[in-house]
């Protein structure tokens, strides 16, 4: 007997679903061939069911550990704004920049596009070579700056390339990074390699009004330039993206 929610009592029956399941899968009928059937159906529908509210749960879930995340971080930087530097510590303000840099590297959230995407100005060959000559007069050595072959053509028409209307490098930052990275890796020449990359990367940059920020001040010190190109030169081939990611961030935060 079972009372219902008016006070009455009725007789119900109760089945276990156990012997339900259990008889209903050995019985030898039409009957049973149909439960077996509408069963089977009922089981597969609930597993997927179950396993789509799941998936969804999870995915949720891992939405929210991410946001927590976030939230932590910027919560953290911004205490960090708020309370300031110690006066013991205030010299680290001069380098914020250079740290946020390697946070941004163990983050894996380097810049991967530049600012400037307007119409770029391109040095020619002659004005590359012009530059060539001027450097040597510098060091002067017999080899520096003797193209070894057709290397130092490819890595400067390279960054002009495109698909369509579209530029495969499409901001200035990003094809000036390329051109210090081409240069240096495809050794084009004899002697003077890197110093050829770095100056090359400066004369487009100059050329395309970047070399110096609203103070005219060089976006780029030497300390800086010969570091990042020497960090190109020891770069693997499989790591030439996060090399420009790299250049194009320097490029970002130093023109302001």
């Amino acid at each position: 007997m079972t009372t219902a929610s008016d006070g009455k009592r009725y007789k119900t029956k109760h089945y276990n679903l156990d012997v339900i399941i259990s008889v209903g899968y050995r019985v030898k009928s039409l009957r049973g061939t149909q439960f077996r059937q509408w069963a089977t159906q009922r089981l597969k529908d609930y597993l997927i069911e179950g396993i789509a509210i799941n998936e969804k749960r999870l995915e949720l879930k891992n939405k929210e550990i991410q946001l927590l995340h976030d939230g932590i971080r910027i919560l953290s930087r911004a205490i960090e704004e708020k309370a300031g530097i110690s006066e013991e510590f205030a010299w680290l303000n001069q380098f914020s920049m250079g740290l946020q840099l390697l946070d941004d590297f163990d983050h894996e959230s380097l810049d991967s596009i530049g600012r400037h995407n307007k119409k770029a100005r391109y040095p020619s060959k002659v004005e590359y070579k012009e530059l060539v000559k001027q450097l040597r007069s510098e060091f002067n050595f017999d080899v520096f700056g003797k193209e070894k072959d057709k290397s130092f053509d490819s890595a400067i028409n390279q960054i002009k390339q495109g698909f369509g209307k579209s530029d495969a490098y499409p901001s200035i930052e990003e094809k000036a990074a390329m051109l210090l990275y081409l240069v240096v890796k495809n050794h084009a020449f004899i002697d003077g390699n890197k110093r050829i990359a770095a100056a090359c990367f400066l004369l487009f940059l100059e050329q395309n009004a970047l070399l110096y920020n609203v103070n005219k001040q060089p976006i780029i010190s030497n300390e800086a330039l010969a570091s990042l190109t020497l960090f190109v030169a020891a770069s693997k081939a499989e790591e030439m993206e996060t090399v420009k990611k790299l250049l194009v961030s320097v490029l970002n935060r130093s023109v302001k």
